[in-house]
């Protein structure tokens, strides 16, 4: 089991456990229609046991299909959640996907949060390339990897099919373990 990250003073990342599925339940809840627009599991996620069903298979994930999933907490309260996804060990990258309830952005905590995920992926899991997709029109979250120095490599056409049927085009940025 992976360990906490201490980001700053008010920030801190928590492995996912099945103590926080309420908590994250009635986040997504408060913030469907913010969320929905970009993130097609949160229509999916009606009711607490969808959620308590995504942690237990976070947790209990074969090693080869690990993926790294962390509760980002701000003054102790669970904001969103940020992970490792799709690591692929034998090439050693992996890609960090993120959300945050709408009434914390502009606080700076998912561009520290992703520095602090950086490092575990770079310092604890070996990893020599991190990537990050966004959808294009979806500004707040191309401002992360922008601001984090990551590279723009380019657009993965129609990469994401969005809840009301259509794909969406994906903005891929990426960074190496030498730049970090």
């Amino acid at each position: 089991m992976h360990t906490f990250i201490s980001v700053d003073e008010h920030i801190s990342l928590y492995p996912l456990k099945m103590a926080d599925a309420k908590e994250i339940f009635t986040l997504i809840s408060q913030n469907r229609a913010y969320l929905g627009k970009w993130l097609p599991f949160i229509a999916l996620t009606r009711e607490q046991k969808d959620t308590t069903c995504f942690i237990e298979a976070m947790i209990h994930a074969r090693n080869e299909e690990m993926e790294f999933v962390f509760t980002m907490l701000y003054k102790g309260g669970i904001v969103g959640l940020i992970g490792l996804r799709i690591v692929d060990k034998i090439n050693r990258k992996s890609e960090i996907g993120y959300w945050i309830a709408e009434s914390f952005q502009k606080k700076g905590i998912v561009s520290k949060s992703v520095r602090g995920i950086l490092g575990f992926a770079f310092n604890e899991r070996g990893m020599n390339r991190v990537q990050i997709k966004c959808a294009v029109q979806n500004e707040p979250s191309r401002r992360i990897p922008q601001r984090l120095g990551f590279l723009f490599e380019g657009i993965e056409r129609e990469g994401e099919l969005l809840l009301n049927g259509e794909f969406t085009d994906l903005e891929v940025y990426s960074l190496l373990k030498k730049e970090f």
